[in-house]
């Protein structure tokens, strides 16, 4: 197919080098991709300054969300119109929805200590809850510093162990990237129902937990003080700040679906393990290796459950043991209200990325099992869910998290 002149939408200059802090104007549109040139017109826009993809583009007739700068809507909106491109419009202004949503999240203070499903914790509040499960659950639970990001917040997992060396491991981790609220509340009740429910003792006599409930705290905090739908990491460069995280791993990294312009939501850095928060996690599961038997990373938002290749469509040598033990989760997860999963590999799905933890976790640490849990989205908004989501998906999820223990 040979593209129109319009399709080269404008970039950026290379003068822009502060963070959005102001969504005012920018919409989201759901596009729905019905053939594979459809899918690889919308795909090219990725990489261009001027949008932000919430959702990756995985099926064919399955809805991909995108945020779209007021400067490039009109030209954008002239592209679906021309290839008959299905379209409708999400989100009208995207600042308008997070003030109001602001205005409703009247947040309730924590006590330092505790945790609460009903509201959104910040990084702090997330460490004294693991610190306080550490400390009045002894004999099972500990936590331990891992490293410090590159702003020196600490990368802090909690273990759950009766103890004994050479013990399969479960790692579990969360918010690798920084707007994706849900995930943490998710590790936490993990967290949570291993070691304050009695009924789930069993569930640790013979495997060890390990959870790292925020993977970029200073992303994460960012999205609370300053930019919302912050995604990357927060270290500078020359002209934008922060790398995809989950593009910065050293397995195929840069070949495919990841960019190497500063400003890309998908910037993969500028050499591999660049950033402090994934040698963190390299160096911790190359410690552990070969212990670690399934490798867990909640991200949001979809609903899905990836496992590799992503850089690929070559199939992982034990793809019928994944997808099987993918398919069960999602009959569990179902079963609680009826959200569905859909599994597969990201590439076989449809596109590929590479640099991801998911595909490193595997060639490189020797991880049989890894998935991605894309958890659903949240509201009229996405990233942005209500706190009275958090319940309904902690709770649902769990029942998954029991499928991949057993």
């Amino acid at each position: 197919m040979t593209l129109k002149p319009i399709y080269f939408l404008t970039l950026i200059s290379l003068t822009v080098s502060q963070d959005l802090t102001n969504y005012e104007g920018y919409k989201v549109y759901q596009v729905v991709p019905e053939t594979l040139d459809q899918a690889s017109l919308i795909n090219k826009f990725q990489y261009d300054i001027n949008f932000d993809f919430w959702t990756e583009i995985r099926l064919l007739n399955a809805p991909v969300d995108v945020m779209v700068a007021p400067l490039a809507q009109e030209s954008f909106e002239a592209v679906l119109n021309t290839e008959n491109i299905e379209y409708s419009t999400l989100i009208e202004n995207v600042e308008e929805t997070l003030q109001k949503r602001n205005r409703r999240r009247k947040r309730a203070t924590v006590e330092a200590g505790n945790v609460t499903f009903t509201e959104f914790m910040r990084h702090e509040e997330i460490l004294a809850y693991i610190d306080q499960v550490a400390a009045d659950h002894a004999d099972v639970a500990s936590t331990e510093v891992i490293g410090k990001s590159f702003e020196g917040r600490d990368l802090t997992i909690i273990k759950i162990s009766t103890g004994g060396s050479d013990k399969p491991i479960i790692y579990i981790e969360a918010a690798i990237h920084a707007r994706e609220w849900i995930s943490p509340p998710v590790a936490l009740y993990i967290i949570n129902q291993l070691v304050e429910n009695p009924e789930n003792s069993d569930m640790y006599q013979d495997v060890d937990w390990v959870i790292l409930p925020v993977v970029n705290p200073d992303g994460y905090e960012y999205t609370h003080t300053d930019v919302r739908l912050w995604r990357k990491t927060r270290t500078p460069g020359t002209i934008c700040y922060g790398v995809d995280a989950n593009r910065n791993f050293d397995y195929q990294w840069m070949v495919t679906g990841a960019s190497n312009w500063q400003c890309s939501e998908t910037y993969a850095g500028h050499v591999a393990f660049s950033e402090v928060e994934t040698r963190t996690v390299r160096d911790y599961l190359l410690a552990n290796t070969p212990n670690v038997k399934l490798f867990l990373d909640l991200h949001s938002y979809g609903q899905w459950l990836l496992y590799p290749w992503a850089y690929t469509s070559d199939l992982v040598e034990n793809i019928e043991e994944l997808h099987s033990l993918g398919d069960r989760v999602n009959d569990a997860i179902y079963a609680v209200r009826g959200t569905n999963y859909t599994v597969g590999s990201s590439n076989a799905i449809l596109y590929a990325s590479s640099g991801g933890s998911r595909d490193w976790t595997k060639a490189v640490a020797g991880i049989d099992l890894g998935y991605t849990v894309e958890l659903p989205r949240g509201g009229d908004s996405g990233f942005d869910p209500d706190a009275s989501d958090i319940l309904p998906v902690v709770t649902e999820t769990w029942e998954g998290i029991k499928v991949f223990y057993e």
